[in-house]
Formats: C-alpha cells, structure tokens, sequence
C-alpha cells in the first residue's frame, strides 16, 4: 500500500513550487488540508479519471476554495491532469489552473472560493443521490474562518432535516485565518457542541494523523440517520517550522532562503514517514 503521509510532504513541495512559479497562493491552508484531501483521494472516495462522469461518483467540493494549490497537486497525482502542466501555469494569464476552483478542470464538481457555499450545494448534491436511489458519498472541506458564514449553518439545518447520511462534511480547524487567530476574530467555543447541537453526528481528531483520519472516515460511513462531521484539528502551514502557526504565511510567496529550508524540511518529514 502506498505510504500516504510520504507521499503527502511530495505534494506538498509541488504546492511550494506552485506557488513560486506563479508567484502567489494560499500556503499555509494547504499545507494543513493536504492530509485530508490525500487520505479521502488515495483511500476513501469511489472517484478517478477514469469515473469521473459516472453518476455513481463520489463527489467532492473544496469549499475552501483559497487552498486549491493542495487539490490540483491532489488531483495531478491522482492522474487527472501532468503536475508539470499545473507548476507551469498555475496563475498565469489564460490559464484555467487559476487560484480557485474551475470546473472547466477534469475532476472538479464546482467553482468554489467565495466562502460558504460549499456545504449548501452539498447538501443539494446529498440530497439528489437520495431521490435517485443512488449509494455515492458526498464530501467537502471547510475552513474554521469560513463557518462564520451564515450560510453553512442554513446548510447544517438542511442537512438534518433531511437525514443526509451519504454526506460528510470536514472542517480544517487550524485556527488561523487571514486576519488571525479565529477566536479573535468570530470565536468558535466548541466545533463539537456547536455541529451536535444541529443534530450531526461529530467525530474529532488530529488532522494531520492518517489513522486518525482514516478510522474517522470509516466510521462515517457506517452512521445511518444524520450527517457526519470531522473537525480535523490540524497545523497551519505543516510540514516546515518556517510557516507552522504563523497567521503570516496564509498567503504568502518564500523567498529563496526560505524556500530551500521548507524543501529541507519536507524532505525530512517524507524520509521519516517512510521510516515509520
């Protein structure tokens, strides 16, 4: 079986040299999602280049759109499109690999990037696949900043009422968004207390720990009545102590001393994951 967390910190380096190349990015949302999106791509989802118009698909939405640098290094080596294409243009002019979601890409369900709207057209996603009588799972990802939408909370009621047990909502809760930390800016208190009390069945782990990851997701699909949610507890900016917790790095290009120490420091983190 493939070393995920290995192969993890080489996307990572191809998300640094994304960003470089086009000369901006979200770098430190990207660091912290990349374990979720490899684990759901590499382990969890019925999704390829293969099925990618088959009804049957799972589906999934970036809702965090800002962190689309780690999806197309996902994507790339899922083998939807060459990385080398992606590194090349990445931001250019005329490019379709701009810095959101674009649909006009294989294997990407919606544009995405103005904030919570992701977990709305899930639901309406989720909710289809009842009506059809089909058996694919819905996924998204959510920023912790991003819940203070009031749009997602319209989407969580909806989600209960309709008993979507086919959707799986994650939330990348590293506590740090573009202005700061989140409690500073709208505090949050408990995710837990805060997605139960809407009814959704609420699993909380480290999000940059593949068994974590993966028994969260397991158990997912077993829960029959009510959605899920994973608050995947992570590290902004993981993977190089330059950019870890550092509300700084939420979009920000490394000059080249720092871009050789967090290369280093990648290529320390994949040859200690294949030591493991």
């Amino acid at each position: 079986m493939q070393n995920l967390k290995a192969l993890s910190y080489d996307l990572r380096k191809n998300v640094i040299d994304m960003i470089v190349e086009g000369k901006g990015g979200h770098i430190g949302g990207d660091m912290s999602v990349m374990d979720i999106l490899v684990e759901l791509y590499f382990e969890q989802m019925n999704i390829s280049p293969e099925n990618m118009d088959d009804p049957d698909r799972d589906r999934f939405v970036m809702s965090k759109g800002h962190s689309v640098e780690a999806l197309y290094a996902v994507l790339a080596a899922k083998g939807f499109f060459p990385i080398e294409q992606v590194i090349k243009e990445f931001s250019k002019f005329g490019s379709k690999f701009i810095g959101h979601p674009n649909n006009k890409l294989p294997g990407i369900e919606m544009n995405s990037g103005s904030l919570g709207h992701g977990l709305p057209v899930c639901v309406g996603m989720a909710l289809a696949g009842k009506m059809d009588g089909r058996d694919y799972r819905v996924y998204t990802v959510m920023g912790d900043g991003e819940l203070a939408e009031g749009s997602v909370w319209e989407g969580v009621m909806a989600a209960h009422q309709y008993k979507l047990d086919n959707l799986c909502a994650i939330v990348d809760r590293n506590r740090l968004q573009i202005s700061g930390c989140t409690e500073d800016v709208m505090a949050h208190d408990s995710q837990e207390e805060r997605w139960g009390s809407f009814g959704w069945h609420v699993i909380s782990i480290n999000g940059n720990d593949y068994k974590e990851l993966k028994a969260a997701f397991d158990e997912a699909k077993t829960v029959k009545g009510s959605p899920t949610v994973i608050i995947a507890n992570t590290t902004k900016g993981y993977g190089s102590s330059i950019m870890e917790n550092k509300a700084g790095w939420h979009h920000k290009v490394p000059n080249a001393e720092e871009y050789a120490q967090i290369m280093k420091d990648l290529e320390e983190g994949k040859e200690a994951a294949l030591h493991e």
